[in-house]
């Protein structure tokens, strides 16, 4: 051990483990090795699995309202591949498949992809599910084939195994070779921990079943379905697979990397270095486990290298909002690109930094007499504009609700109990941020609160006024807007129903996300609803305050209708 290294051997039985190299051979000698040298320079076709494997690892799988919400997003955002579903393995899947057979949900420019497993039964489930559907469509074949599965799952030696996938891959092509518009994929599951010659010798028989031409390619996807390894071990079976597979111009070269390690991100980039032609994932990664690798890392990763993704992340907080839903999974606020707090700066030196950037940049555009949207760059600790993502500066200037004297979030969590959203302590770090400017003060808990009330809990309250309102089953609720009373009702609750009797008022209130909390110490015990709506200049936050969670609710969203109309007015001046 050197004197500088004092690092003690842990607790933890790491000799239960072998490395890779100890399970399965790793093929390529550094005399082949070509990936290294190779850049990424056009990027790969993405195709989203969030419909099927994240689907599968969601506690409480979509229902068909969020998997139809879901699939308009990546249909809009781009992506012309789109794996649906495993028909065979769910009604809701089959009825999903069915649906996009029996209607126009999907562009004619997008290839449906449903997954099976090599059993005829299940293929026959599968197949009937796409009947009918006139957009191309993949039948996604696949079978576990590494030594530990075949032995502990499977049960089968390599040459039964390799019959049974053949089996599957024959019943494939007697019920769907014949449909035109149909090709074929097959995936080895656990791809990066089988015998290269095994899955070399199986996918090589596939694509000689399948007939696989440059006009009718095979989707070959070599899985890395749990994680084992550094990424440089995946890219080079990946390009071991790539200059060995017989017909290579008749096969689609795809990968699937898992993130149990936590570098399924690297693992696929170095994959499409490898070879790899196309990339299957979820758009912010959920999946089994760590999850499948991000979509949006990668494609936003290009971008920031200037390699146009392809994919349209212009309105990263709207995809954002869509997958939580449908997921109901929150993101981190520090997941890549995505999350609440990456564009934001803590420390002072780091904002120090980001203003100059930004004051050079400004400069630089106004000299080359050219929009700042346009020219390069180059404003430290931000790898992209925030901007083209749909982001503003105001995060990125007034940093958030850590910066500043104190902590704010933490003194009204301390003194209140009230615990608020991220969006919403970023917003309230500005009204903060106002004071301190303006007093030199610091901000204790109690100016905080105040700051807090004048900023959400006050506002016009003349243009609409509950008159009455009825939750049982459903919700009934009228209002008046300039002394005309409306009607709104739902099953859903009172909130929709306000909604809906707002709109009939000529009050469009967009509702972008809703937050319960109480108060605590320096107030009577209350309900606290803090309430996001698109305002005339975006984003903004009212509360609402009671003793009732119903009538803080209420409250909450009379006030943003308020704001909204007074806006309305304000125009119309």
């Amino acid at each position: 051990m050197t004197t500088w290294n004092r690092q003690r051997p842990s607790r933890m039985p790491s000799h239960r483990y072998t490395d890779v190299f100890s399970r399965v051979d790793v093929p390529l000698a550094d005399a082949e090795r070509r990936w290294p040298t190779r850049r990424i320079t056009k990027a790969p076709l993405w195709v989203p699995v969030d419909l099927r494997d994240g689907n599968q690892a969601l506690a409480e799988p979509m229902d068909p309202e969020r998997k139809r919400l879901f699939f308009d997003l990546m249909v809009r955002m781009g992506y012309t591949e789109i794996e649906v579903g495993y028909p065979s393995a769910s009604q809701t899947d089959f009825d999903f498949v069915r649906l996009i057979a029996e209607s126009d949900i999907a562009p004619n420019d997008v290839t449906i992809v449903v997954f099976t497993p090599a059993r005829r039964d299940l293929i026959e489930r599968t197949v009937a599910s796409i009947s009918g559907i006139r957009n191309d469509v993949v039948i996604h074949l696949y079978t576990a084939t590494a030594p530990t599965w075949r032995e502990i799952v499977l049960g089968k030696d390599r040459d039964e195994l390799r019959e049974l996938i053949l089996a599957g891959g024959r019943d494939v092509w007697e019920l769907a070779g014949h449909l035109p518009n149909v090709r074929f994929e097959f995936s080895p599951e656990v791809f990066n921990l089988t015998e290269p010659d095994y899955v070399l010798e199986i996918c090589d028989a596939m694509t000689e079943l399948w007939d696989a031409t440059p006009e009718r390619p095979v989707i070959l996807n070599l899985p890395a379905t749990v994680e084992i390894a550094t990424p440089n071990v995946y890219a080079d079976q990946i390009e071991y697979m790539h200059t060995h597979l017989a017909r290579r111009d008749a096969v689609i070269l795809s990968v699937h990397p898992h993130n149990d390690r936590g570098t399924g991100v690297a693992c696929a980039e170095l994959a499409v270095l490898a070879g790899a032609q196309r990339v299957e994932g979820c758009i912010f990664g959920n999946g089994e486990r760590t999850g499948n690798v991000d979509l949006a890392t990668l494609a936003l990763n290009l971008h920031a290298q200037g390699v146009d993704p392809m994919i349209d992340f212009s309105d990263i907080d709207g995809i954002r909002r869509v997958v939580e839903h449908c997921n109901r999974l929150e993101l981190s606020p520090r997941h890549p690109y995505v999350g609440d707090l990456v564009h934001t700066a803590f420390s002072g030196t780091h904002q120090d930094a980001i203003r100059k950037g930004f004051a050079e940049h400004r400069d630089r555009a106004l000299a080359e007499g050219r929009d700042e949207r346009e020219i390069a760059w180059r404003v430290p600790y931000l790898p992209i504009d925030p901007a083209d993502i749909g982001r503003t500066y105001d995060a990125v200037i007034r940093v958030n609700s850590q910066s500043g004297k104190g902590g704010i979030a933490y003194l009204l969590e301390t003194a209140y109990g009230l615990e608020l959203p991220r969006r919403l302590q970023i917003d309230l770090s500005r009204q903060v941020q106002r004071h301190t400017d303006r007093t030199g003060d610091e901000a204790r808990a109690d100016d905080i609160w105040a700051i807090f009330a004048e900023a959400y809990l006050s506002g016009p309250d003349d243009a609409v006024r509950v008159t009455s309102l009825r939750v049982d089953a459903g919700a009934e609720v009228a209002v008046e807007v300039d002394d005309i009373e409306h009607r709104g009702s739902s099953e859903t609750g009172p909130v929709d129903a306000l909604v809906g009797a707002l709109d009939r008022g000529g009050i469009a209130l967009e509702i972008l996300s809703l937050h319960q909390s109480s108060l605590r110490a320096g107030a009577d015990a209350e309900a606290l609803t803090l309430l996001e709506y698109r305002g005339p200049d975006g984003p903004a936050w009212v509360a609402g305050r009671n003793g009732s969670v119903l009538t803080a609710s209420v409250d909450a969203v009379v006030r943003a209708a308020n704001a909204v109309a007074a806006s309305r007015e304000v125009v119309g001046s």
